[in-house]
């Protein structure tokens, strides 16, 4: 599969993330910064739950807006809202705007919920141009694009802060402008001919949801998805609590007189920038490369590799481990990654695309939850402890998606034979 063969919103879409990714990764650290700066730590951490939490409540819903009025709409809406902030954004920030702390929050928060409101429609409409055999290729593309923009946009953003502040607030309000209207003019309504069918209301939306929650594929997608971002939020958490705490400063090379001594914050820096640069360096290679394997194998032996890493970075002191087991992590997510989000695309029903998507993305936010509360159980749990409690989260992941690939069987069975590959579920109940 190649660019041209995907469809023009596509390929509009996955450039589109990029830009959108590598802003909000370049100022969302920034910001906190900044408001950690102005207030303290202890209130920009308040102010930061503050957008965390209304960003989920956009999600909801811009999830059900988008499967009522459609994906175009809600996108449009939520992009020149987005725009907007970030003008505002430039404006409060330049040496006229004079740079209140407060206008810079409301304006800041009002760009991350419109941005939060039309991420649903977003993943829907992937979905919506994009057919079961061509998905996985899809996702590998966007989790290599969104591994690039998180690179670029932490260096841009890192070497750029003190200095051009302003100037990068300027480019971001540039750029979510260009891509309202490259919303605008160049992307087309992909939303089911019977989403504008749908009943309209807080009410439906509420029932929506609660129809959502109690769709038993559904719940087996989000706690499997669940268990394995909870071993991935372990890197900024319990295991960064412990090379922070426990590394012993170490000589990784040497070059005549010269060597490198690294600290365990070096070591943490080292590992979470392999992790980017090889996945932005071999996501492509290896998604061809496996791209004919059977998805369920590749499914659970990428499980297993990602967990049997992270064991190794739960209980490794020795630098030259810890980067191998870098390697080990980042193969296991390039096997595993793009063939959970198929899964989850190929049973999502059409007629409630973003409701899915919007309530399947809460598992982001409960999975920091779970790393807040590891660092806790870190300072009584030896490390040892911790890499089993990882085992039984992949063991469990595993196992939920062994009955999701057994309900996806079923499926096939029970559909004609000559379009059981492509035809789109009608529902997620089974």
């Amino acid at each position: 599969m190649t660019l041209s063969d995907l469809h023009p919103n596509l390929r509009l879409r996955i450039g589109v993330g990029f830009v959108q990714r590598f802003f909000d990764i370049m100022l969302v650290p920034l910001m906190v910064i900044h408001f950690s700066t102005l207030y303290g730590a202890a209130t920009a951490g308040l102010m930061t739950l503050v957008v965390a939490l209304a960003t989920i409540a956009c999600n909801l819903v811009g999830g059900h807006l988008s499967d009522t009025y459609g994906r175009r709409p809600v996108l449009l809406a939520g992009e020149i809202g987005a725009g907007l902030g970030y003008v505002g954004l430039a404006v409060a920030a330049s040496p006229a705007g004079g740079g209140n702390g407060l206008v810079l929050y409301a304006l800041y928060l009002a760009a991350a919920c419109c941005a939060g409101l039309a991420l649903p429609a977003n993943e829907a409409m992937i979905v919506d141009v994009s057919t079961p055999e061509s998905r996985t290729a899809v996702y590998t593309l966007t989790y290599w694009s969104t591994n690039l923009a998180f690179m670029l946009g932490s260096l841009v953003g890192g070497f750029l802060y003190y200095d051009h502040f302003f100037h990068l607030l300027v480019a971001a309000a540039v750029m979510t402008t260009g891509i309202f209207l490259v919303t605008w003019f160049g992307i087309t309504e992909t939303a089911p001919a019977g989403a504008a069918e749908n009943p309209r209301g807080v009410r439906t939306a509420l029932v929506g949801y609660v129809s959502v929650a109690r769709d038993p594929i559904f719940l087996r997608l989000a706690v499997a998805a669940l268990l394995i971002r909870s071993i991935e939020v372990q890197i900024s958490s319990s295991i960064a609590v412990r090379l922070g705490e426990d590394f012993t400063p170490q000589h990784l090379i040497g070059i005549g007189s010269w060597e490198l001594t690294v600290t365990g914050v070096n070591m943490l820096g080292l590992m979470r920038a392999g992790n980017t640069l090889l996945v932005v360096a071999c996501a492509l290679w290896v998604g061809k490369v496996l791209g004919a394997l059977d998805e369920r194998r590749r499914l659970m032996t990428g499980i297993v590799v990602f967990t049997a890493g992270y064991m190794v970075w739960a209980v490794s002191g020795d630098a030259w481990t810890l980067l191998a087991a870098t390697v080990v992590v980042t193969f296991g997510e390039l096997m595993s990654a793009p063939v959970k989000q198929t899964l989850l695309a190929n049973f999502v029903p059409s007629t409630a695309r973003t409701k899915y998507m919007a309530a399947y993305g809460l598992q982001v936010r409960l999975g920091l939850l779970v790393g807040s509360v590891f660092v806790s159980l870190s300072a009584v749990v030896p490390p040892w402890g911790l890499a089993s409690v990882y085992v039984l989260f992949g063991a469990g992941a595993m196992l939920l998606y062994r009955s999701l690939f057994r309900a996806q069987e079923v499926r096939a069975q029970q559909a004609d034979p000559e379009t059981a590959s492509t035809k789109e579920p009608e529902g997620m109940t089974a």
